[in-house]
């Protein structure tokens, strides 16, 4: 046995003793001076209250049914008077009976409430009397109901708060799929859509320019070898929440990209047939990941809707560094946006959620001057003060 339920079972011990000293080792004491000390006994059983509630209980409706049908006082003239306060104690009762209501089972807390009510309604008759028994009689239903009343709101929030953690468990697992859906759709789109362009091309010219079908092959290659490289550390990322998983064939974990790399995007598009004129302005900075990795996703749907639907093979990209926030723009010269153009897609969707997760604005549509503009305004944090600078002069 723990040091812990030693302590609670002597606690119970000594609640019992305590009670049999109070009757018999204070006959001169009024009903009311035995009901509020056997009220305060009764902390001695909060010990056994946190381990067996039920035999708390009964240990509780023991104690105070002796404190009232224990010897009289010699001292009280007034019978009626002299045991209506000794009801005091079975306040006790009430609070292990809002505990119980509180935390077992609906059938338990249905027993132990009728059962604590019969107990103090048959003594109410039987030691009240007068204008006393009307009164104790309502005192006991309107304090049992008080008691159950508290315990089942207590029980409710327990079970609203339960509810509310597995609301938000599924709303978290259904925002890493949504977040990993966009991650695949973005990577694998964009590597797709240049593959096909450049077996488009390839098989035009094979017979013909076989430089350029080798150089469309190449692209394939590079670009297949990229696209799978990112969906394996996609796969292994997700693998490392499961402790149990081998370690063997693990590919190691590259970080994810950002504007640093959209030259390299530009390169890939541009080998698609789309050349990317890339302007960055403003004080170019370290950015969070989330804000980075969002802006690069941007960019990249943005191209590789130009590359699928504008028809053109020129595109325009400004990154602008502000003091507050992310200027995200891409700009073409193609088609716009038509019946099955870019605009009814999910790449466009993929951006109004990234950006919505950032608290940010996205404009889309058909330039009225021809093409189609993709804009994006992200929020940036406030720079961190710089430390202040403090001179002591020695002295």
């Amino acid at each position: 046995m723990t040091r812990t339920n030693l302590t609670a079972w002597a606690g119970g011990a000594l609640y019992v003793l305590a009670v049999g000293l109070l009757i018999g080792g204070a006959p001169g004491a009024s009903g009311t001076v035995h009901g509020i000390v056997a009220l305060l006994v009764a902390s001695l059983l909060l010990g056994v209250l946190r381990r067996a509630p039920i035999l708390a209980l009964a240990l509780a409706i023991l104690g105070s049914t002796a404190v009232v049908v224990g010897p009289p006082s010699t001292a009280r003239v007034d019978l009626s008077a002299s045991y209506q306060g000794q009801f005091l104690s079975f306040l006790a009762v009430d609070l292990v009976l809002g505990l119980i209501v509180a935390t077992r089972a609906r059938q338990v807390s249905t027993v132990a409430v009728s059962a604590s009510l019969l107990v103090q309604l048959l003594l109410v008759a039987g030691f009240a009397h007068g204008d006393g028994l009307t009164a104790n009689l309502v005192i006991a239903v309107l304090a049992v109901a008080a008691a159950c009343t508290a315990g089942l709101l207590i029980r409710e929030r327990r079970e609203h708060a339960v509810a509310l953690r597995a609301q938000e468990v599924a709303e978290a697992v259904v925002a890493e799929r949504l977040r990993i859906a966009r991650e695949l759709h973005d990577m694998v789109a964009h590597s797709i859509g240049i593959i096909a362009i450049q077996a488009g091309v390839g098989s035009r010219v094979i017979r013909t320019q076989p430089e350029e079908a080798g150089e469309a092959l190449r692209a394939i290659e590079a670009t297949s070898r990229e696209t799978l490289a990112g969906l394996r550390r996609t796969l292994m990322a997700l693998r490392q929440a499961d402790p149990d998983a081998e370690d063997s064939g693990r590919a190691p974990l590259a970080p994810s990209p950002g504007l640093a790399d959209l030259d390299r995007l530009a390169a890939a598009t541009a080998d698609a047939g789309v050349s990317v004129d890339v302007h960055r302005s403003g004080e170019q900075r370290p950015l969070p990941a989330d804000i980075d990795l969002s802006a690069y996703r941007i960019v990249q749907e943005a191209l590789t809707n130009v590359v699928r639907h504008a028809g053109t093979g020129l595109c325009r990209v400004a990154i602008e560094y502000g003091d507050r926030e992310l200027s995200v723009e891409i700009v073409d010269d193609g088609r716009g946006a038509t019946e099955h153009g870019p605009a009814h897609g999910f790449g466009i969707v993929g951006m109004r959620e990234r950006v919505a997760l950032l608290h940010g604005r996205l404009t889309t549509g058909t330039r009225p001057e021809g093409g189609f503009r993709v804009a994006a305004r992200l929020p940036l944090p406030a720079p961190a003060p710089a430390p202040v600078a403090v001179s002591v002069e020695a002295r």
